[in-house]
């Protein structure tokens, strides 16, 4: 892998380029900070602008691929294969497993991953002609008005303009808050996938998706994992019946501890002491911190010149991803992703980065953002998939609907797992309006799909279990069965 070129191979590329604010600062026609699913915009249509593509990350490409959905599914297929496996007893498989090879799954891993990473950086360092890769920290240090172009300056004091920046920056672990100084086993999710050896016991701070996906591939690994959750239940932002069953099902698999938060963190020899709220204290080889991520506003200086944000530091955007200031959109500065979105998934960053690449190309055709709703998957073990209104937001809103629970047990496929524990969960309003849909269990994330279609284009559950083939007996059968479930709660509701 080639070298990063820096600043000074840019500015010596285009030193005759002085059309800038001074002749110290280097111009492009488009700046996009971050190589994630802002790297995706930069398309052939952008062939005839010079690029400046910023990303000071360890590693090319954004977090999803480094140090996210992607590595981490790779390691949540070899613990589901364990986790089947040791739970085949029902079924009368008696069986043990060997434990997973831990430096094998991991080399394996990013053996891929990290070939993928060097080679989206050769690509666009040395193959895209109009694309200049700078691996440093850019903030802004004024916005433009659409005659004077954006500035950038670096922490070097390397200066770059634009009038098209696109700001798509990400997020990052949030730290853990309890004082600690810094130790190699107190790890976040950017880091603990590519640990030299299994820890033999693994605190995990935190009860989101984050929390509950590396619970299970840990354990699965043979290691005694405890997670320690603020509430009262795993995966608390869930419809409660899902999070419940989940919490449930988890701690026959690891130790759950409810209603803590860490103190303090004694690091010794021969571990980590942690101590926890109600007095209590853990004793841990690793502690993995999974308390959210925090947006990466800050490290483009977003607030220092102006840019609106949200309370939790998102970048304010109007529908078509515009940045705002005082309310009013800033010319030709977009953001997109985890730095401005509230749902921090990729799949809506990548729908973002389409919409922005429309937006800079045609300034006068101006898409706005319409999809709804925004379905999210958890791969854990079971599996959670969800959309829109739970049972309990739809009551708080005053809504008038009608909830359906449909266990996978009732199904065929239920039967041959012999499950008494997954469920498809739908909230219809009276008008047949699909408000919300939860399901636990396994294949989640594919059975949401439907749902999440007819959610999308409005058609309402009526006829939708009717007007189509469900092949028998697949796990589909679940949402044809709580779609004929809820149809008929609608005839007794209304007749």
């Amino acid at each position: 892998m080639s070298e990063p070129r820096g600043f000074g191979a840019a500015s010596a590329a285009h030193q005759d380029r002085t059309d800038g604010p001074d002749a110290s600062t280097d111009a492009f026609d488009l700046i996009v900070v971050g190589a994630g699913s802002g790297n995706s915009i930069v398309g052939p249509e952008f062939d005839g602008l010079r690029v400046a593509i910023l990303d000071d990350g360890e590693w090319f490409g954004g977090t999803c691929l480094n140090a996210g959905c992607i590595p981490t599914k790779m390691f949540v297929h070899v613990a589901d294969v364990v986790t089947d496996v040791d739970q085949g007893g029902p079924i009368g498989v008696h069986s043990r497993l060997r434990r997973p090879e831990w430096a094998e799954v991991r080399d394996r891993v990013f053996g891929r991953i990290d070939a993928i990473s060097e080679g989206g950086f050769e690509y666009r360092d040395q193959r895209s002609p109009n694309v200049t890769v700078l691996r440093e920290s850019f903030g802004f240090e004024s916005l433009g008005d659409g005659d004077r172009p954006h500035v950038l300056v670096s922490a070097s004091g390397a200066r770059i303009s634009a009038r098209q920046v696109v700001v798509a920056a990400g997020s990052r672990p949030r730290p853990l808050l309890a004082a600690y100084e810094p130790d190699p086993r107190i790890q976040d999710s950017s880091s603990v996938m590519r640990l030299d050896e299994l820890p033999e016991r693994m605190l995990i701070l935190g009860g989101g998706a984050v929390a509950v996906e590396f619970a299970h591939v840990f354990s699965s690994f043979g290691t005694a994992v405890t997670v320690a959750v603020r509430g009262d239940r795993l995966l608390r932002a869930l419809d409660e019946d899902v999070s419940r069953r989940f919490t449930g099902i988890a701690a026959e698999r690891y130790t759950v501890l409810t209603g803590v938060s860490a103190e303090s963190v004694d690091a010794r020899p021969d571990g980590l002491r942690v101590a926890l709220s109600d007095g209590t204290t853990v004793e841990t080889d690793l502690l993995l911190v999974a308390l959210g991520r925090d947006p990466n506003s800050d490290t483009v200086a977003a607030a220092s010149v102006g840019i609106d944000l949200h309370e939790d530091g998102r970048i304010s955007v109007d529908t078509e991803q515009r940045v705002l200031s005082g309310g009013r959109p800033v010319p030709g500065l977009f953001a997109l992703g985890d730095v401005s979105s509230r749902w921090q998934l990729k799949h809506v960053a990548n729908h973002e980065a389409r919409l922005v690449a429309h937006n800079l190309l045609h300034p006068g055709e101006l898409l706005s953002d319409t999809l709804s709703p925004v379905p999210g998957a958890i791969f854990a073990h079971p599996q959670i998939a969800h959309f829109g209104l739970t049972a309990a937001e739809a009551r708080d809103q005053g809504l008038d609907v009608v909830t359906v629970t449909q266990e996978y047990g009732s199904t065929a496929f239920g039967w041959a797992l012999e499950d008494d524990s997954s469920a498809c969960l739908l909230v219809v309003g009276l008008d047949g309006t699909l408000l919300g849909a939860h399901i636990i269990g396994p294949q989640a994330s594919i059975l949401i799909q439907p749902l999440v279609q007819a959610a999308s284009a409005g058609t309402g559950i009526r006829g939708l279990a009717r007007s189509q083939y469900w092949p028998h007996p697949a796990a589909s059968e679940v949402v044809e069965n709580a779609l004929l479930s809820a149809e008929e709660a609608l005839r007794e509701r209304t007749t």
